[in-house]
């Protein structure tokens, strides 16, 4: 059997849910946040005109945000409850664990260096820098736009406790942090995980929980070769998808994709507008 069609199961059930709820809220967040910041646009308000109007939009982003920050808490105690107590420092601390080491940012430097001819590509072990990079942004991003939201939220209530200037600042600043986010997310983040020549023009990986031996041995071989010396390779590995749900896989993916680069095409387009 060609090492293509192996697969080893890289994200568990709950990983993969977690991440398609992260995608869907984004995805809306995205277009209400941008209908609102745009509503005096015709695009903004034929954006904002797919959920009713504008006070429907407004409220759809406010709810929309409550249950992203909801789901951040239960990501929250769902890894709490993956922490091996009797083990701590190897489940915190040990290859399988997203947790940013000394060896990661020796890794960039050496990344950057291959990618300049400088030196040998390093040899990524289950996750790499950017992926610990891309993980840990979401938490910084929420934490900044969902206290800012928060703040925003009930305008009256935050009233009593904070000083008008400071509504401002957090509107900004949430504005702000969204943009960066949408930015990082319509382009970094769509061509490292589908646009790259090994895996254009589409990765599955993160909807069917599999990563391919040859992937494996082009970009984490120190991945595969801790599983074949532990002798866990043929524990998880898994059987390919039917093609059914492949091409929902590739489908959603890239419904997705699209909607990003059109929000963020259209979003510089009218940055220029409004300045005509």
């Amino acid at each position: 059997m060609a090492e293509s069609s192996i697969k080893v199961r890289r994200f568990d059930g709950i990983q993969r849910l977690f991440h398609l709820g992260v995608i869907i809220l984004f995805m809306l967040l995205s277009v209400t946040g941008m209908a609102w910041m745009y509503i005096e646009t015709e695009w903004g308000k034929a954006l904002a005109a797919v959920f009713g109007g504008y006070q429907t939009t407004l409220w759809v982003h406010k709810i929309a945000g409550l249950v992203m920050l909801a789901g951040f808490v239960l990501h929250i105690i769902y890894l709490i409850a993956k922490i091996d107590w009797s083990n701590l420092k190897e489940s915190v601390f040990g290859p399988d664990s997203l947790t940013f080491l000394p060896s990661d940012v020796m890794d960039f430097i050496r990344h950057i260096g291959w990618i300049f001819g400088l030196c040998k590509a390093p040899r990524f072990e289950r996750w790499g820098w950017w992926e610990k990079f891309d993980y840990w942004a979401v938490w910084w991003g929420l934490i900044i736009v969902g206290v800012t939201g928060l703040m925003l939220y009930d305008p009256l209530l935050s009233a009593e406790y904070m000083p008008g200037w400071l509504f401002n600042v957090a509107l900004w600043v949430h504005r702000i942090e969204a943009l960066l986010a949408m930015g990082h997310i319509f382009t970094v983040h769509f061509f490292i995980e589908h646009w790259r020549p090994n895996v254009f023009p589409f990765s599955p990986t993160m909807f069917d929980g599999g990563l391919s031996i040859e992937h494996m041995r082009e970009e984490h071989p120190a991945w595969l070769e801790r599983l074949e010396r532990e002798g866990r390779l043929d524990e998880v590995t898994m059987a390919e998808p039917p093609i059914a749900l492949r091409i929902l896989y590739f489908g959603f993916g890239y419904s997705m994709i699209l909607l990003g680069l059109f929000l963020l095409v259209y979003g510089i387009a009218n940055i220029f507008l409004l300045t005509l």
